[in-house]
């Protein structure tokens, strides 16, 4: 099974959470940038249904798939900062 890794870090005079390579949006404050790493880890939870997905990778390059309902990834929450780490599955 796939395991994606939502980490909250320091970015741009701000918080962010990051996926490999790519950065989300800058958040002001690191509650912000929390809740939604948190968000975005539980939205990877929902499903059964089958959907067509797009996503930018670490070169700012596009690209478009099907993600299947039942494949669903493992997703964790690493949060250094706040000295935190939440496994979802």
């Amino acid at each position: 099974m796939t395991k994606v890794t939502y980490e909250v870090v320091e970015h741009n005079g701000g918080y962010a959470y990051r996926v490999g390579d790519v950065y989300s949006e800058t958040y002001p404050t690191h509650d912000a940038a929390h809740e939604a790493a948190a968000d975005a880890a539980k939205r990877q939870q929902l499903g059964d249904e089958t959907t067509p997905i797009q996503y930018q990778d670490a070169n700012g390059k596009w690209h478009e798939e099907i993600a299947r309902g039942g494949q669903r990834p493992e997703t964790e929450l690493v949060d250094e900062t706040a000295g935190e780490t939440r496994e979802r599955d």
